[in-house]
Order: structure tokens, then sequence, then C-alpha cells
């Protein structure tokens, strides 16, 4: 499944070098091409994306816990160092600040990174979705195009570390509270006594002597001291990050505690929370209220829904394929034959998603499913050049008989001298098709079936023939498929049907399509070819021999081809062989004497059968009495005759 896709400017980059690449071997061709990333569309459903997927998804669960961290940045400070004392300043840690910046630069790259994967990742093409898994678009601005119009903006955003997590934010806004009320005690004395400095309450300042001045003489730190019960400034909900001094001690305790503050009134919709009159205050803690709210409405109403409609299917899969895994764990069955049973049930469920489709469509009224399965399969079947040589009245009841089929690699779809059962029309997929012409010594013929080529043609010959039997006609070839196979099946029954009952399958104008579009006709008339050409080769070998050795006179040559050529060249082979066990030129004219009366022989013989069989009365065959169509296998022809 570590399927790339390569595109026309993965060839054009190397116009440049294209005698040196075309010089290597096929393997490093092979290998030289899949370097070239930049210039390949990946399959949605190969290994390479799937590994990727997991790889972004443990990178997004990682960046969910760095986000918040930005909000610990900020810190209190006092200048003895001692917890219990009030807070003095506000400083920021630079080295935090500096490892979250890279931790999350590492994340925003592996976004990137999947940005620029969905640019070159295939998708399937809505209106291909009708049938099976649906057709990949393969086309770079295709595929950009689509992105940028559905996602890439909620990407992008998500790249940002937009920080999303409750309890930071009560700690960034319980910083802020500290400062506001640093900030209003410090207006207010600086309007009074005129003493106040705000540059005094950045921590970077502890050194300078004449800080130490100032707090001696400021009321600014006691008058927002959350442990004093005297002061006027109300922290509300944010109290219990200073009286239990979370703005001053370690990062990892801070994190913690912050975190879990954030659970818990999530959980509780805020219910535990003594606010002031604070407006910044009283909104955070309605979003808090608000966002419990959504959420366990989600948890309850839509993500229950959701779990029910897309995990019953995937649950019945699941079931479905334990049952499996134990069947062929009791029956025993080989490894290699487990794994394509495995990978059957998983191209099953990807191309139908768990759903029956012929038993819905066989609860719909008549005229319904016709409606259903035209939209469904005339676009497709269009596409066969054999069906388009069809009316619309003949497709539609082609149309309404059609079935699905799907084949994963490797599976036989049938083999030569198997019963066809059904004529299979390729959607999607490569078949192999190949033929021994019956098992004959030597012979071997095949070809590659693509999407618009049909296989098992020997089934609309046998439904033609009027008062056919009901034995289903044997199949003249092997076919395997290559890839995964989406197509259409055509079962004997119904092509019987639609033949007895469409007479318009009997023209001469679909038999001669047929014959056109038919591998196996194909086939035939090549080894007619061949057999008429040798025949013409042996017969002109013949005369010359004759000519030469004067054995043949001039009635020889005319006699009828079924028993002069063949007979011809087999005395002239006994002949040789006559010659060649002499050994000796000395007698040469033993062995022409002996040739002449050889071929002598033969030619009599040749006379007495066909004499006989002039005499004899023809009776007639049971093949005879029933009116065969010409569509129908000519007579073998023997290419390896000597």
């Amino acid at each position: 499944m570590n399927r790339l896709l390569p595109t026309y400017d993965a060839y054009k980059l190397l116009t440049g070098h294209r005698r040196r690449f075309f010089n290597l071997d096929p393997d490093s061709r092979h290998y030289h091409l899949n370097l070239l990333w930049r210039h390949q569309i990946l399959d949605p459903d190969s290994d390479i994306v799937a590994h990727w997927n997991h790889i972004f998804l443990s990178t997004c669960l990682i960046a969910l816990f760095i986000d918040p961290l930005y909000f610990y940045l900020p810190s209190l400070g006092n200048d003895d160092n001692n917890p219990a004392s009030p807070p003095t300043c506000l400083t920021t840690s630079n080295g935090h600040a500096l490892l979250v910046t890279f931790l999350r630069s590492i994340a925003d790259l592996f976004f990137l990174l999947h940005m620029t994967m969905k640019f070159r990742t295939a998708f399937v093409a809505p209106s291909s979705r009708v049938f099976g898994r649906g057709e990949l678009v393969m086309d770079p601005r295709e595929i950009a195009k689509r992105y940028l119009r559905s996602n890439f903006i909620i990407d992008l955003a998500a790249s940002l570390p937009l920080p999303q997590v409750l309890g930071a934010s009560w700690y960034l806004l319980a910083i802020g509270r500290q400062y506001s009320c640093w900030r209003q005690e410090c207006d207010r004395e600086d309007s009074e006594i005129g003493t106040c400095l705000l540059k005094f309450l950045d921590c970077r300042t502890k050194d300078d002597p004449d800080r130490q001045y100032w707090l001696n003489a400021t009321n600014v730190i006691a008058n927002c001291n959350a442990r004093s019960d005297t002061i006027k400034f109300k922290y509300g909900m944010f109290e219990d990050a200073f009286t239990k001094n979370v703005g001053t001690v370690s990062f990892i305790k801070k994190y913690f505690y912050c975190l879990w503050w954030g659970l818990k009134n999530l959980s509780s919709y805020g219910q535990t929370l003594d606010t002031s009159t604070y407006i910044g205050e009283t909104t955070f803690c309605i979003l808090i209220c608000i966002g419990g709210l959504v959420l366990f409405s989600l948890l309850i109403g839509n993500m229950q829904t959701y779990l029910q409609s897309m995990t019953v299917k995937l649950e019945e899969w699941r079931v479905k394929r334990r049952d499996t895994e134990e069947w062929m764990r009791h029956r025993h069955l080989p490894p290699e034959l487990q794994e394509r049973v495995r990978r059957f049930v998983q191209y099953q469920w990807l191309a139908t998603r768990g759903v029956n489709e012929e038993s819905i469509l066989q609860s719909l009224p008549l005229d319904l499913r016709r409606e259903i399965q035209r939209h469904l399969c005339l676009g497709l079947v269009r596409r066969v050049p054999f069906f388009a040589q069809m009316d619309d009245q003949l497709l539609d009841a082609i149309c309404e008989r059609l079935v699905s089929s799907l084949n994963t690699q490797g599976t036989y779809i049938v083999r030569e001298g198997d019963p066809v059962s059904e004529m299979l029309f390729i959607i999607r997929g490569e078949l192999e098709s190949s033929t021994t012409d019956g098992g004959r010594l030597g012979f071997y013929n095949s070809i590659k079936l693509r999407p618009g080529d049909f296989c098992g043609e020997e089934l609309l010959t046998w439904a033609l023939v009027p008062n056919s039997t009901l034995n289903l006609p044997s199949s003249t070839r092997t076919a395997k498929a290559l890839t995964e196979v989406e197509a259409f099946a055509l079962r004997a029954e119904d092509l019987k049907f639609v033949a007895a009952q469409f007479k318009r399958l009997h023209s001469k104008r679909l038999q001669h399509a047929f014959r056109y579009y038919s591998h196996q006709w194909r086939t035939w008339g090549a080894c007619i070819i061949q057999a008429a050409w040798r025949r013409h080769t042996k017969r002109r070998l013949a005369n010359e021999l004759a000519i030469r050795e004067g054995l043949l006179n001039a009635s020889l040559i005319d006699r009828d081809d079924d028993y002069s050529h063949f007979d011809l060249m087999q005395s002239y082979s006994d002949y040789e062989d006559v010659i060649r066990d002499t050994g000796s030129t000395d007698n040469g004219n033993h062995g022409q004497n002996f040739g002449a009366t050889v071929l002598a022989s033969r030619f009599a013989t040749n006379t007495r059968k066909g004499a006989s069989h002039k005499d004899r009365p023809s009776e007639p065959s049971a093949s005879d009495s029933l009116k065969m169509p010409k569509l129908f296998k000519p007579d073998d022809v023997d290419l390896f005759d000597d």
C-alpha cells in the first residue's frame, strides 16, 4: 500500500539529465524517482499517509499541553525570598520562555509539514463516489484548490500558539489583577504625595538602592496584600492564587495546581467561585459556566449521537473481523491465506462502509430502484466500449441487473476451464487475463485488462444461443486481479433474461462490436493468422524442395491443403530421418529412391482417405441441428504441427 502516484513534474525535472537517467537499471530509476518527493502525489489510503497521521496526532497531543505553558511565564517575586511574605514585584522567566517557544516551534514545524502533505495528497472526487471507493484526483492544482477552499484557514489558525486551557487563563488573569491593584494604589498614592514609581514593581530593579528606600516609604505593597483583611481591593475568584502562593512557587507546582483548578470549576460550571464586581472577572465566570454546559450537552447529546451513528457499523465490522480471525485460527488456515482474507475484509469495509447496498435497493419500489441504478451505473457503464454501442432502453435493462463486485490484489476472478457464472465489466483497477488454449503444450497468451474492458465473454455467447442448456460455459482464460479491482458484474441468469427479452442484442452491429473488443477473439485471430503464415511457409518450402529434388510432379502441388501440405512436410521429415540414419553421402541415390517411395505411399493413403470420406454419408450432429450464432469460437488451429 506504499503507493506513490508520480506526476508529470517528476519526469520533467529529469529532462536535463534524461540520457544519464534512462541509462540506469529499472530499480535505480524507480529509486531516484521516489526521492523526488516534492513531485509525488500520495494515496490517502497508503501506509505512508497512515504513519504520518499517527505521528501528527502524537505531535498535536503534545502541542495541546505546550500551548498553555505560555500563560505561566509571568510570576510574582519578593525581596526576602520568603513565600509567606506578600509579593513585591512582577517578573518573567526567560529560560522557561525559550524552552516553551522552542518546543512550540517544533510542534508548529510538524503542523506546517502536515499542511504541505495535504497539498500533495490525492482526494476522492465527490462525483465518483456513486460506486466503490471512488476515483482519486491526482492533479496538484485541483488538490491545492480544494484544500485552500476547505480547511487551509482552519489549519493555519490552529498552527498559531493560541492558549486554550482554562487554568492557565485563570493564572494569567490573577497576575493581571495583582498588577491592577498595584497600579491603582500607586496612582492614588502618586496623586497624594507623588512618591510612587511603577518601575520599581519590576523584579529586574531589585538591586537598585532606591527601590529599597521606596519600599520602606510606600504603602502600595501593604494595601495589595491578599492575606490582609483590611485591604479595600477585592481579588474575588483570584484570591486563591495569592493566599496559596501560586504566583511564587515553582513552575511544576504552579502548572498542576492551575490544571486542577480548571478541571474542578469546569466540571462544576463555576458554582463554587466567589467573584467580585469586576466586569472582567464576572465575564470569565460566565464563560466558565457556559463552557461547562456546552461540553456537557455535547457529551450527552451530539457526541452520543455521533458515536452511535459512526460506531455501530464499525463495531459490527470489528465483531465480523474478530469472528473471521477466530474461524481462520480454528481452521488452521496458512498465513498467506489469512492475510488475503484480512485484506479483502478491510477493502470491502473501505469501499462500502459496512452498508449492504443490495438489500437497500431491494427494499425500494421498482421504479425508484430503476432510477437509482440508472444514476449510479449508467455513466460508468458507458465507459465500457461494448456498452456504448447499445441504445438507452437496452442499457437501462442491463443497469437494472448489474451488481457491484470488489476484488483485492491477487484474487483469481475465474480460472481457465471453470464455469463462467458472471460477466465482469471493469470500472477501476487492472486484471491479468491469460490462457493456455486448453492446456496446449508450449502455448501461453497473457494480456492486461484495464478500465473499460470486460472478461467472461463466453457467457454472452452462451446467452445468445437459443434453447441453450443449463450448463454454464467453460472459461477459456484465467483472470487475476493485479490491483484492487472495482467492477460491475452481470450474472448468467440476468444476461440470459436480457438476451431473451431484447432481440437487439442479437444484431450484427453488436456482434461485431463484441468481437472487436473481446480479447479472446483477438487471441483467436492472432492464432489463425500465425497458423496461416506457417502453412504458407511450409507450402513454399515443400514446393521448393519438390522442384529441387524432382520428387513431386505438378499434380501434387495442386492438392488440397487438408491433405498435402502437412503430410508433405511429414513425408519430407521422414525422408530426412532416413537420410540422416544412413550417415553416408554414397547412399544418396538409395535415400532419394526411398524418399520417393515414402511420398508415393502417403499420396496413395491420402487419396484413399479422401475417397472414403467422400463416399461416407454425412450424419447430422447435435450441433448441426442447432443454429449457432456467429459469435462462437472458430475451429482450433495447430500452431505447432510439423
